[in-house]
């Protein structure tokens, strides 16, 4: 049984049919990655969060009357926030499956 190294990701990879070698993505494009994207959205979801917070806060010391706005705003946060859960749980799923499938 022959035992090969591990070969990092992004870098070159065996083709499965033929000897010939596959490159990934330059280190300059993995920067705009999957984990780059993510980043930004939980960013943009704390920042959704606070501002929601924060006018909440404005309405209860009675310095903004924008009822309609604040509601509006805090409803999208929780439909953010819902949907943030649910990729999570989607992504958690999948890792599991592949963890239980047979080498």
């Amino acid at each position: 049984m022959e035992i090969r190294s591990l070969i990092p990701v992004g870098n070159t990879l065996p083709a499965l049919s033929t000897g010939r070698t596959v490159s990934g993505p330059a280190p300059a494009e993995a920067g705009n990655g999957f984990g780059e994207k993510l980043t930004r959205a939980v960013s943009q979801l704390n920042s959704q969060q606070l501002a929601v917070d924060e006018a909440a806060s404005r309405l209860a010391l009675g310095s903004t009357a924008d009822l309609h706005s604040i509601i509006l705003d805090a409803e999208k946060a929780s439909l953010s926030l819902e949907l943030a859960i649910q990729v999570r749980n989607k992504a958690l799923e999948a890792y599991q499956e592949v963890m239980r499938m047979p080498l």
